[in-house]
């Protein structure tokens, strides 16, 4: 009994499918006029209708497997792509998720009015599942937009996370052979990792022989920015450059003797002047002394 049913459904699904064949250029005319895709391809209107027709041999590919509640068909996957870059120039144009859920879902109606146009009798009981059959398809057509519009808005995030972190680690270059990374805000693992790759990529780069951080601008200092802070020092070593830790403040100070971190093995200043002055004498260029604030500079 079951078998037959499920012989029945495929037939039924296979039937939407030569529908979707036959129909082919009359629901991609109709689907060009769609927002979904008429804000999309904006260049000329055949270009939207030949979008759309993938879209149809995408679903005629589904409804010919019987797999019209998989949104892992593969038939779905020639255009997860081009749904993608869709459902992303409608983010960009303002629009939310749940109103690109409801323009997929305004596609039905086009191809339904042909499906019934189809039957002789539209309330026939053939009819009615090839119906049946062609909303479920096109439900799971709009619950394949929805992931990709997740998918791509989640990309899109990793994206602009992973440039912020690039811009917020800057390397400059100070002086011949001297290169720092002026660190500003809180250190985590994903952040530290760029400045350890940045600072290397630099080294290699300017052939640097002293590499300065600076933690000036680090609000707090706990085990694991020490501990990032170290691997960096040992890491630039590696590559034959000195490392010099500059900007820690009294509280900080306080802060990584209390947690009993050592560094005695790192060269540490006060300031970024005071280490980029380090670096230029041990490359043999003497910077004068600062004179004492209220002292006569002769």
């Amino acid at each position: 009994m079951q078998m037959a049913e499920h012989d029945k459904a495929l037939d039924v699904a296979r039937d939407v499918a030569g529908f979707l064949e036959r129909r082919r250029e009359q629901i991609a005319q109709r689907w060009a006029d769609a927002a979904l895709f008429r804000t999309v391809f904006t260049v000329s209107r055949d270009e939207a209708v030949e979008a759309c027709k993938a879209v149809v041999d995408a679903l005629a590919d589904v409804a010919r497997s019987g797999r019209l509640e998989d949104a892992g068909a593969p038939g779905f996957g020639a255009v997860r792509d081009q749904l993608g870059r869709m459902s992303a120039s409608r983010s960009r144009a303002g629009a939310g998720r749940s109103q690109i859920a409801d323009e997929v879902a305004g596609l039905r109606e086009p191809v339904g009015a042909l499906l019934r146009a189809e039957y002789e009798d539209p309330s026939s009981e053939r009819a009615h599942a090839g119906m049946l059959a062609l909303t479920v398809l096109m439900g799971t057509l709009r619950l394949v937009v929805v992931q990709t519009t997740v998918s791509a808005g989640e990309e899109l995030i990793a994206r602009q996370r992973e440039q912020l972190l690039e811009v917020a680690t800057p390397v400059i270059k100070l002086w011949e052979g001297i290169v720092a990374v002026p660190l500003i805000g809180t250190l985590d693992s994903a952040r530290s990792q760029v400045v350890m790759e940045n600072l290397l990529e630099a080294i290699v780069a300017e052939r640097s022989r002293y590499a300065i951080l600076d933690i000036t601008g680090v609000p707090t200092v706990d085990s694991l920015v020490a501990q990032h802070l170290m691997k960096t020092v040992a890491a630039a070593g590696l590559m034959g450059a000195e490392c010099i830790v500059s900007g820690i403040r009294p509280a900080i100070a306080q802060t990584i003797v209390h947690l009993g971190i050592d560094l005695g093995t790192v060269v540490t200043r006060a300031t970024l002047a005071d280490a980029l002055a380090y670096a230029l004498n041990r490359q043999g260029i003497v910077v004068p002394s600062r004179p004492v604030s209220g002292a006569d500079p002769r």
